[in-house]
Parts: C-alpha cells; sequence; structure tokens
C-alpha cells in the first residue's frame, strides 16, 4: 500500500510581494551607476587615467548585471503556470550566477591590467583622476549601503551588493594611486592595490558561484542534515522507516522535501493525516521545511535505502 500527500506553505510562495523594495531599489541604483559610468569614462579619456578607464568599465559592466538582477526579481514573482509549475523563482539564481561569473571575469581583467600596467606604467594627470574616483566611490558605497540589507536574504541582491562592494574597493585603489601618484610619482602603486583588489573579490565571489551551482544541481542544502532529519522522523512511534529522501532548495530560501514513509502498521485514512500531520509539524520546526511531499507505505517497498540509487 502506498499513498502520496503533499503540504506547501502559501506564505512561501508569495510572488507579487517584493518585500522590502528590493525591485526599486535595484532599477534606482542601476541609473545611479550607469550615470557615473558615462563620468568616469570622460574624466578618464581627460586625466589619460587607464585605472579609472578600467573602474569605468567596470562600472558599466556592473550596471548591466544590476539591470538584469532587477528584471530578474520581477520575472521571479511571476505566479506558476502550465508550463513551470515551480514558477519563476530560479530565474533569481540564474542571474546570481551569471553576475559571479562576470564578476570573475572582470577581476581576472583588472588582473591582467595591474600586471601590464607594472611593467609599462604611465604617467596621469592625477589632479583630474582622484575627484573622480571619489565620486564614483560615494556613488558605489551608497548604493551598497542601500542593498545591504536585502543581500541578507536574497542571493541574488547579494550577488548585486558584491559587485557594488568590488566597484567600491576598485574606487578606494584608483583613489590611493592617485594621490600616491600626485605627491610622489609612484606608478607601480596603483596596480598592486588592483591586484589585491582583484584576488579578495574572487574569493568573495566564490561562494556565490558555489551556492547558485548547488541549487541548480539540487543539493541537500548545506543547513539541513538529511540523517538527522532521517533519525527524527522515524522517532515518531509509528514510522518505521524513511527511505527515497530528496532535500533540495528551489531558490535560496524555499526547502523542499519529499520521502516515502514505511508505516509499522496498516492505517486508516484519519490515522495516516494524524501521522503526517506530525512529520510536517518536525520538518518545519526542527528544519526549516515548509514544502513537503510524503508517499505513505506499509509492506509494499523493496528498498528501504536513505538515498534512491537508479540501476
Amino acid at each position: 500500500m502506498g499513498f502520496i500527500t503533499g503540504s506547501e506553505n502559501q506564505n512561501e510562495h508569495v510572488h507579487g510581494n517584493d518585500k522590502s523594495g528590493a525591485g526599486s531599489k535595484l532599477l534606482f541604483i542601476t541609473l545611479l551607476n550607469l550615470a557615473i559610468s558615462v563620468v568616469q569614462i570622460f574624466g578618464a579619456l581627460i586625466s589619460n587615467s587607464l585605472s579609472l578607464l578600467s573602474d569605468s568599465f567596470h562600472n558599466l559592466g556592473d550596471t548591466t548585471t544590476l539591470f538584469i538582477a532587477y528584471l530578474a526579481g520581477k520575472k521571479s514573482r511571476i505566479a506558476p503556470d502550465h508550463h513551470k509549475t515551480f514558477g519563476y523563482r530560479r530565474i533569481e539564481i540564474l542571474a546570481a550566477l551569471f553576475n559571479g561569473i562576470v564578476l570573475v571575469a572582470i577581476c581576472v581583467f583588472l588582473f591582467y591590467e595591474a600586471v601590464r600596467r607594472f611593467l609599462a606604467p604611465e604617467p596621469v594627470l592625477s589632479k583630474i583622476m582622484l575627484p573622480v574616483a571619489l565620486l564614483g566611490f560615494l556613488v558605489n558605497f551608497g548604493s551598497m549601503l542601500v542593498l545591504y540589507r536585502g543581500q541578507k536574504e536574497n542571493i541574488n541582491i547579494k550577488a548585486a551588493y558584491l559587485h557594488l562592494l568590488a566597484d567600491s574597493l576598485t574606487s578606494v585603489a584608483v583613489i590611493a594611486g592617485s594621490v600616491l601618484m600626485l605627491l610622489y610619482g609612484t606608478w607601480w602603486i596603483d596596480p598592486l592595490i588592483s591586484i589585491v583588489v582583484s584576488m579578495f573579490i574572487i574569493y568573495k565571489t566564490w561562494d556565490i558561484i558555489k551556492e547558485t551551482v548547488d541549487i541548480l544541481m539540487q543539493a541537500s542544502p548545506s543547513e539541513v542534515n538529511i540523517n538527522q532529519v532521517k533519525k527524527s522522523l522515524e522517532d515518531i512511534g509509528e514510522i518505521n522507516n524513511i527511505h527515497h529522501v530528496h532535500i533540495w532548495k528551489l531558490d535560496d530560501s524555499l526547502i523542499h522535501f519529499e520521502a516515502h514513509i514505511s508505516l509499522k502498521r496498516n492505517m486508516n485514512m484519519m490515522e495516516m493525516m494524524e501521522c503526517k500531520k506530525r512529520v510536517e509539524d518536525k520538518l518545519k520546526t526542527g528544519f526549516g521545511i515548509a514544502h513537503t511531499t510524503l508517499q505513505f507505505e506499509f509492506e509494499c517497498c523493496p528498498e528501504d535505502n536513505l538515498i534512491v540509487k537508479d540501476n
């Protein structure tokens, strides 16, 4: 005998509710970064500053990825349909992965440019370079503050936040380099700082890339121990065994759980629903799992492995 049942906390699927106004914040920051990128490009051309030009293109590239993040956030709130029954929430995951890869690519480019400048340093008009770099830093830092709270709750916002962090640190490097060049003519300081910044951003971005790949591969969330889940559910008196378990994330917050539950005795429907309620309560309170698909069984499943192994 087998019986499949599912449950879902509908509050987890309010696609139309943009909590904390993340979408409007992203759009505002996108337009702000576009404006500062244009200013930096003109400033770089006038001052003959390659590092400032690199920073401006860095900002311009991040403007594109911020706009993609904004569009992804809007698309992810579209309700499920007959074609995409899970909805569009994973668009944010794809956007975060894309943003992470682009950010690493930008850092690799900056690293290359820094090495090149070590080999062939070029003087620049620091008096023009410095105020433009300061303006870029203030805009990026202010944008980071706007997204600071949201980046703790949403992986797409976190990716955008890291882009702005990269922009801010790059602006610091440009500012420090321009000051030192203005005072001492030490051209090698700028590429040195750029190398350090690039390595730091790649290190921070790797976590984003790893997390998004794990979600897309439907890996078990790191915060949920599958063996602890099995032990906790098998402590329920009516349950003999939990097997064929799948735990995965739909996005960076919503965890899904499905499993076969072997019962100790043949239950009627009312008793089975009471057992189901106890399972759901344990999963929600103990592991933060709100969406479940459970298959109840009694002496009918030949395999009782925790993880199903297809031949």
